[in-house]
């Protein structure tokens, strides 16, 4: 007989869209698949159609309270998605209300807690320490929240449980992960009708995984600590039945969220070619490494639906590429480009601009490369966030920067010596007035608003497109006075970026 599992969204980060909780739709797939209940809360979603109550610490009563008695769950997963925004200026975090969300499943239920997610993946021991939950898994979950079930069901031992984190008479536990294929096919009840409306309302998509693990050495990231190197694909049929399962929940754009799409080109390949077999008509983007890619395969990602392409470049200087560990060049970032161009496809390429080797020059070298970017929208942050476990964290430390025990769960920002983030900023909006396909800096209450109307009017899919457009007819900006950037002509300014 199977236990009843409660999978909790804990996320609240809504900005700029907000994100179907991907990760959970597979633990449900696994959990199904294995006989399990689930049973969903999701802190987004049902929050707002008034489902559950506050979880404050003065509040552990009222619906939320009242649900979590009803479902009467065996076990609670939490889901962590988020421990910041990643934004300099901001550093708004999202891990504060979780030793109260804790609390509450504990008053209102018998159920053994279990955090994971991706952000509980980066400070397990902190979060753990913090929420006093009663078990956590680092990285995959579905085979180790199967294994941690069944042991705790039979009563047996678990202490052998591959990325399992716990409690012993010596302290806190942390096994390594491991990882494991990515076959868990979804269906129907995986992700629940309630939550599918609220996402496609608020969010106008849906999203995929097709693979895991990523081999790149990028300084800064953590999708290695994540999902480890060791890539992993799902079957290419697997996936284009996905998106056939998502165009019937009525997506009308869906996002492949793979740190990088484009780590095999074979797997992209597969991948196009199952969705050209079954006529796919839902259109799609990406994370796509702007390296290796051609014009045959260009040409079949954008026949097999492919209308937006968001490019990891990181810097549009050859130094700072080779100081963030990118191994790519700006002419790789160029040829992609181009690609991209040729194929009539929209793009745009990230920049982290103050990071290892940034110099005042580097950034005027980016700027003038910049440039040559016909068609793209470039989307700058400034400053690089420091994570445990990382090649920046490790150098913040050989450079004095941080003490080698620093408690990273409070946001710390790298930026290159003799940089501030003052600096970078003017630096970065004064070349915006100069080029508008530049979207600098943090998203501000007008960005954020503009984004709520434009999917309010049913606008689906990335909407940076959208916003050089408004920046080069709007050049005040999103705040500037008089009237709205909705009104008149840029309602059919871009056509094409909005499918």
């Amino acid at each position: 007989m199977g236990s009843r599992i409660l999978l909790l969204n804990a996320n609240r980060c809504a900005a700029p869209d907000p994100v179907f909780p991907l990760g959970l739709s597979y633990l449900s797939a696994a959990l199904r698949q294995a006989g399990h209940e689930c049973l969903w809360l999701d802190r987004l979603a049902d929050e707002t159609r008034g489902r559950a109550a506050s979880t404050s610490k003065r509040d552990t009563g009222g619906e939320f309270a009242e649900l979590l008695r009803s479902a009467r769950p065996d076990f609670a997963a939490i889901s962590l998605r988020n421990i910041d925004d990643v934004l300099i200026r901001k550093r708004e975090t999202f891990f504060d209300e979780l030793p109260a969300l804790v609390a509450t499943v504990r008053q209102n239920t018998r159920s053994s807690v279990i955090l994971g997610g991706s952000a509980f993946s980066l400070f397990p021991q902190r979060l753990m320490e913090l929420a006093g939950a009663d078990f956590g898994i680092i990285g995959e979950g579905e085979s180790s929240l199967l294994a941690l079930i069944a042991a705790l069901t039979k009563r047996e031992s678990y202490d052998r449980i591959p990325g399992l984190v716990f409690r012993n008479q010596d302290g806190l536990v942390q096994n390594p992960p491991e990882p494991e294929p990515v076959a868990w096919p979804l269906a129907a009840a995986d992700r629940p009708e309630r939550l599918t409306e609220h996402y496609l309302r608020t969010g106008s998509m849906l999203n995929v995984q097709t693979q895991r693990g990523c081999p790149q050495t990028c300084c800064y990231c953590t999708y290695p600590l994540i999902e480890g190197r060791q890539h992993r694909c799902r079957p290419a049929d697997m996936v284009a039945e996905e998106f056939e399962q998502l165009q019937k929940l009525g997506a009308r754009y869906v996002f492949i969220v793979d740190s990088v799409f484009n780590s095999s080109p074979q797997h992209v390949t597969e991948v196009c070619e199952a969705l050209l077999r079954r006529k796919n008509k839902l259109p799609w983007g990406c994370f796509l490494r702007p390296q290796g890619l051609t014009p045959e395969l260009m040409a079949l990602m954008s026949r097999a639906g492919l209308t937006h392409i968001e490019f990891g470049s990181d810097s549009f200087c050859d130094s700072v590429l080779e100081a963030y560990r990118k191994h790519l060049t700006f002419d790789d970032i160029y040829q992609s480009s181009e690609l991209a161009s040729k194929a009539n496809v929209d793009f745009c390429h990230f920049v982290i601009a103050g990071g290892p080797g940034e110099t005042p020059a580097t950034l005027d070298a980016g700027f003038a490369n910049s440039q040559r970017l016909h068609r793209a929208v470039i989307m700058a942050v400034v400053g690089m966030r420091i994570y445990p476990g990382t090649r920046l964290f490790a150098q913040a430390v050989a450079e004095g920067r941080l003490p080698a025990d620093a408690d990273l769960l409070t946001p710390a920002y790298y930026l290159a010596p003799g940089l501030t983030s003052e600096l970078i900023f003017s630096r970065l909006q004064a070349f915006a007035r100069r080029a508008p396909n530049w979207i600098p800096g943090d998203a501000d209450a007008a960005f954020l608003n503009l984004v709520s109307r434009l999917r309010q009017r049913g606008v689906a899919g990335p909407l940076w497109s959208y916003f050089s457009t408004i920046q080069r007819l709007w050049p005040r900006g999103f705040a500037g006075a008089g009237s709205s950037p909705l009104d008149g002509s840029v309602k059919s300014a871009s056509p094409g970026a909005l499918s």
